[in-house]
């Protein structure tokens, strides 16, 4: 009885041992693509917001998912209209 025990137990040790490797070689270059400022169009520091612009898109666009908390002036998020001035501070490559 102790056999299967133990068989059963390294079946367990072996597959949460492919389950970690398997995360460990997952395919991490989708995050990577999203810093890289080679896939993520340049912004001026200061950016004038557009006709039918929102912060999550300009976040998107220019690389900047903190526009809100770097932008004191803006009270509300969904209160954006056109020739609206705000600081782009982009999110910078993995190190």
């Amino acid at each position: 009885m102790a056999s299967y025990a133990d068989a059963a137990r390294w079946y367990c040790i072996v597959f949460l041992v492919f389950i970690v490797l398997l995360g460990a070689f997952s395919d991490d270059n989708y995050l990577i693509s999203r810093r890289n400022p080679a896939t993520v169009p340049a912004c001026d520091e200061i950016y004038v917001v557009g006709e039918g612009e929102t912060l999550h898109t300009i976040g998107d666009k220019c690389g900047d998912p903190f526009i809100v908390e770097e932008n004191p002036h803006i009270h509300d998020p969904d209160d954006v209209f056109p020739g609206l001035v705000i600081k782009i501070t982009p999110f910078g490559p993995l190190a």
